[in-house]
């Protein structure tokens, strides 16, 4: 199965930070980093050190959103922390299922790490047109 991931991560969070919320997010959905078509976000984070270093450490190619595209899109978990912060109540879910034109198969998965940062994963199901 070919998934995208939708990512969403505190400024500055370590790669260390980010992979180990993507492997344990792709663990909990029964998925390794190779069932992984592409990574998106806000683009935000389109600067974001180690979200760009996790997308070119594994091959994936990177897709971001403007906020207001994401905010169109209805999710399951959203936040009006996000919405204050980032201008749209979602990005990880958000940007998952935009970029896959499927659905979710695991809702916002959050992690925080050693660093004090948090991260979140969201992965959906690439459409089979996609």
């Amino acid at each position: 199965m070919r998934v995208m991931l939708g990512l969403g991560c505190d400024r500055n969070a370590s790669l260390d930070t980010l992979l180990q919320a993507i492997e344990q997010a792709l663990s909990s959905a029964g998925l390794t980093p190779h069932d992984v078509a592409g990574v998106a976000s806000i683009d935000r984070k389109n600067d974001e050190t180690a979200l760009l270093q996790a997308a070119r450490q594994h091959d994936w190619p990177l897709h971001f959103f403007p906020a207001e595209t994401l905010a169109q899109v209805p999710v399951p978990n959203p936040s009006e922390t996000v919405r204050k912060y980032m201008g749209t109540p979602a990005v990880a879910e958000a940007a998952a299922l935009l970029a896959s034109g499927g659905e979710l198969i695991l809702e916002k998965y959050k992690y925080q790490g050693t660093d004090g940062k948090n991260a979140t994963v969201s992965i959906a199901r690439m459409n089979d047109g996609k």
